[in-house]
């Protein structure tokens, strides 16, 4: 059955207080002039809905939130919305049945808590569906709550100029995936193959570029087939074969070359060699010893200065008569002093007998330089033996390398170029051989790619079979859906009136009127009056198939804006829509509602729907003093 949508009431909160509108009815008209801000409430209901709105300079000056109370299927739902910049991407949400806070919701669409994924589920509508053309190759852009809002609110400049925005080429693709989804003209799960099959279309040009950039690449490296790095690769595994084969044949050459004359040279060299390195050493070891013996004796010659130093403060004291005490500084000449005793002490003094320098530890320290002395011209003999037998041995060592140089260069020199040769033929080999890997490895990487398209390929092929077949199921449904909207709409544009009509069905690709023949476009309208009843006469057809239809999803809710403003004095055409429009309510109370900002309304349909009546003494935010006809710019005009 057709999925229940139904506004019950709008709260405006604004600076002077709230502002409250309950539609009780299936049919509300706001009436009133230009200016008096219906256009502006419509708009705050879209915004209400987490959408993007035209908001007139008196609502974002003076509303501070819209709060709506909505029925969409089981669901009933406060949905109170911020018009602070700062805050309006919050929502907050109230569930209605159970009067229960629910987790505050946001208008983006990737949110955790996203507003358009609960209105959507709300609707029996996932929010991943994506709406993607047929041959394409992306997998379409989302079906949001914002496209079924198209289908719900005809805003004014669009009542006479366009169907659903079918005139934006890039909305078209889900203005039509909508239409479908709503009265069951396509599936989810259609959708979803279709989404995938683009998005292979999409993995396929990607490979495909891969492939002949790849391909291109090989050609460029002289090797257009696999079959010729083949052969190239063999060719370099042979010359590393051969290359290999030399260097071994040459080293079994070179090993008889040696001698036993070379090899006693050689052996005598080695010992030669191990005889100047121990020379060295030794050389190093007296220079060593030399260098301890030479720091002794210096540090026993400062001793015997010091003993040097000491002996002569001695005597320099010893000559001093004291005459007052050092200590207590009393007079020692009148005082009995006796013989060879100190004149400060009394003790005995002892008599300098000038044989000092036969003192004992004197004469230590002279025996020990001289030890060291002769000790260090000992070394130094021994180290001018050392370095005459380092230098024979040297020179014997230069002997035996040029003997053996004679004896060996010209047995190995010719080999060692061979060897030379040999050895740069196999690097070259080599590399050689690892550039044609290199190129293989390409051509593998042609196959894989090859393979991944013709993989992708049979993919996409199995998804547009299930997508065929899954369509056929429903191509009965479409003849008989677009032709219950072509009758429909032909008896409703009769019904109405509308002048220069001879024919009225709906196209069964684009799901937009055709006039005469003419599909509904830009350039295939009747003007602005007789479009806008055209359009009338569009939404009312399918609204009232929709009734009919007992699986179709689409919300049977409509919320239109001025239709009577392009009519101007068409009176009849005026009094037919809403005869029209009150035959639809009326047809199954309850079910669908309408609600209408118009302007002047035909008398004798007043009793048949909910009227509000609004001038510029009552405005729509009545809270707000209107400040008069002439000082109000409108939506339209600013748009």
């Amino acid at each position: 059955m057709t999925t229940r949508f139904r506004l019950d009431l709008v709260r405006l909160d604004t600076t002077e207080g709230a502002v409250e509108y309950r539609f009780r009815s299936d049919l509300t008209v706001l009436a009133g002039p230009t200016g008096v801000g219906k256009t502006t409430l419509l708009e705050l209901i879209k915004f209400g809905f987490g959408l993007d709105a035209t908001l007139a300079p008196v609502a974002v000056e003076h509303i501070d939130s819209v709060t709506l109370h909505v029925r969409i299927g089981d669901a009933q739902l406060q949905i109170a919305r911020s018009l602070d910049r700062a805050k309006r991407r919050t929502v907050r949400v109230t569930d209605l049945i159970t009067q229960d806070r629910l987790p505050d919701h946001n208008v983006g669409l990737d949110a955790e808590h996203s507003l358009n994924s609960l209105l959507m589920k709300s609707l029996g509508l996932r929010d991943d569906l994506r709406a993607s053309s047929e041959k394409g190759k992306k997998a379409g852009n989302r079906v949001t709550f914002a496209d079924i809002l198209t289908y719900l609110y005809i805003p004014q400049r669009q009542i006479n100029l366009d169907i659903a925005y079918s005139q934006d080429n890039f909305r078209d693709l889900k203005r039509r995936t909508v239409f479908e989804l709503l009265y069951g003209l396509t599936e989810a799960e259609i959708l979803d193959l279709r989404a995938q099959a683009n998005t292979l279309a999409s993995e396929i040009a990607v490979a495909e570029a891969r492939h002949t950039a790849v391909v291109d690449f090989l050609h460029e490296s002289r090797t257009r087939q696999r079959e010729e790095a083949e052969s190239q690769l063999r060719a370099a595994e042979a010359s590393e074969a051969a290359a290999e084969q030399q260097l071994a044949q040459l080293r079994d050459e070179l090993d008889p070359v040696i001698d036993s004359n070379t090899r006693a040279l050689r052996d005598l060299l080695s010992d030669a060699e191990r005889g100047a390195a121990d020379l060295a050493a030794g050389i190093a070891d007296i220079n060593r010893r030399q260098s301890q013996l030479a720091a002794e004796r210096r540090r026993v010659e400062a001793d015997m200065d010091r003993l040097g130093r000491m002996r002569e403060a001695n005597l320099v004291l010893a000559n001093i008569e004291f005459r007052m005490c050092p200590r207590c500084m009393q007079s020692l000449e009148n005082r009995e002093i006796p013989a060879n005793a100190c004149r400060v002490c009394l003790q005995p003094d002892p008599v300098n007998d000038g044989a000092s320098d036969d003192q004992y530890e004197m004469r230590q320290l002279r025996d020990q330089i001289q030890e060291m002395s002769e000790q260090i011209v000992a070394l130094s003999s021994q180290r001018t033996v050392v370095e005459q037998a380092a230098t024979e041995k040297n020179r014997l060592i230069d002997l035996l390398n040029v003997q053996i140089e004679q004896r060996t260069a010209e047995r190995i020199s010719p080999r060692l170029q061979a060897f030379s040769d040999a050895a740069q033929a196999l690097a070259s080999a080599r590399s050689e051989q690892q550039r044609w890997e290199a190129i293989l490895r390409q051509w593998d990487v042609v196959a894989d790619l090859r393979q991944h398209v013709r993989t992708l390929s049979s993919q996409r092929a199995q998804l547009e079979a299930d997508i065929k077949q899954a369509q056929q199921a429903l191509d009965k449904r479409r003849t008989e859906v677009i032709n219950a909207l072509s009758e429909e709409f032909d008896a409703t544009v009769r019904a109405i009136g509308i002048p220069g009509v001879n024919s009225a069905t709906i196209d069964p690709k684009k799901y937009l009127p055709v006039i005469n023949g003419n599909v509904f476009s830009k350039n295939n309208q009747l003007g602005g009056g007789l479009t806008t009843a055209t359009q009338i006469a569009y939404w009312c057809s399918l609204v009232a198939v929709a009734l009919r239809t007992s699986d179709s999803l689409y919300p049977l809710f409509l919320l239109i804006d001025s239709p009577r403003m392009a009519l101007n004095t068409a009176t009849g055409l005026s009094q037919a829509m809403y005869r029209r429009l009150t035959t639809l309510v009326g047809t199954l109370p309850g079910r669908l509602q309408v609600i209408i900002a118009d302007n002047e309304l035909p008398k004798e349909y007043r009793a048949s729907y909910a009227q509000i009546d609004f001038d510029y003494a009552a405005p729509t935010i009545s809270t707000i003093p209107h400040p008069g006809p002439n000082a109000v710019q409108t939506i339209e005009e600013r748009t």
